[in-house]
């Protein structure tokens, strides 16, 4: 197997910051559709597609459509743009990197601030923070005026490339997963239970989407679908590490918001020894995924658990994962879930 490079671009590139989803919702709308027995989307914008089984149990999986992005709060008499931050960003990496701001047309812009050559010894040495950069667009006020407003979202501006056996680009978190979720679908044949794929929204700003989610479809299982650190680079300690690029799709244990059901890692596990997957344990000591909502917001509570795709660089400009590593996880997911039925999860 080799996995759709073409589709991955297309997913990864198409912009949608939290709360503004619409442009890879109507891509996952568009995949999804031929793929699934019934599609809907709720009041907060999550996809839910369904695939029926034979038995009466739910298991849920969810892959978000949002990337972290930037919101448009002040216009100078300028035409320079103040913003504030959707979802968590290192600071550093922003300098002098094209965004593209979303009003009545798309704009591309520079982040701006100031230069080394005119800063005080002070200023070159302190820690840089997202409040000294700027937005400049090239133009006039009169002309930022005419398409952009406040409240308009921004997104990072990356193209796809293939750097060797990895993918590189802006939002390799999370549209890996919204790929990873979408070529299971077009594996599945018969499942035991009722499948319910989630495409859900503004995870990167507090897990909302799959909450609403979780709650509304009180899943038995769920599988949280989400990038995790590879620290695997110079200068990391081999306990720093999480994940590493090419070391296979990885099992998730906990992160900050999750400790994982035992019974389903162990499921997972013994799935992938089945199918000869190549995979690596994940503990993850800061951040949290849509498992927690998973795990949590269904009035029952699910046995959950995570396939976690490893990925450098997150949450920078740019991200990159490793294509063996998504393909595996596909075929970890797709067999869990059509494995379901064969294991024993009672308490022991």
């Amino acid at each position: 197997m080799s996995i759709n490079v073409q589709l991955l671009k297309e997913i990864c590139e198409t912009a949608g910051a939290p709360g503004y989803e619409n442009r890879i919702r109507e891509i996952v709308l568009r995949e999804v559709k031929p793929l699934v027995d019934e599609v809907s989307v709720d009041n907060m914008g999550n996809v839910t597609t369904i695939k029926k089984g034979r038995k009466p149990k739910r298991a849920m999986v969810a892959a978000h459509m949002d990337e972290i992005g930037f919101i448009v709060t002040h216009i100078d008499e300028r035409g320079f743009l103040r913003f504030h931050t959707l979802g968590g960003f290192d600071p550093k990496t922003l300098t002098a990197q094209r965004v593209i701001v979303h009003g009545k047309k798309d704009l591309i812009g520079v982040m701006g601030s100031k230069p080394i050559h005119i800063m005080t010894d002070e200023e070159r040495n302190k820690a840089v923070k997202i409040t000294d950069f700027f937005i400049d667009l090239g133009i006039p006020k009169k002309e930022v005026d005419k398409y952009i407003t406040i409240g308009n979202p921004i997104t990072r501006q990356r193209e796809l490339i293939e750097m060797g056996e990895c993918v590189n680009c802006k939002s390799i978190d999370n549209r890996v997963s919204v790929f990873i979720l979408i070529e299971t679908l077009r594996k599945l044949k018969k499942t035991p239970y009722d499948v319910y794929g989630v495409f859900t929204v503004q995870e990167e700003v507090g897990i909302r989407g799959a909450n609403v989610a979780s709650h509304t479809i009180n899943p038995d299982f769920g599988f949280g679908l989400d990038t995790t650190i590879a620290f695997d680079v110079p200068g990391a300690m081999a306990h720093e590490q999480v994940t590493e690029l090419g070391g296979g799709t990885a099992i998730k244990i906990m992160d900050a918001s999750t400790i994982c059901d035992p019974r389903m890692i162990e499921f997972m596990k013994k799935t992938a020894a089945k199918h000869k997957i190549k995979w690596q344990p994940e503990i993850l000591k800061a951040g949290g995924t849509d498992t927690a909502g998973l795990q949590r917001m269904g009035k029952n509570g699910s046995i959950a658990g995570a396939i976690s795709i490893p990925t450098r660089h997150i949450h920078q400009v740019i991200e990159m994962a490793h294509k063996k590593d998504i393909e595996g996880s596909i075929n970890l997911l797709a067999n869990c879930l059509q494995d379901l039925d064969k294991h024993d999860w009672s308490f022991t």
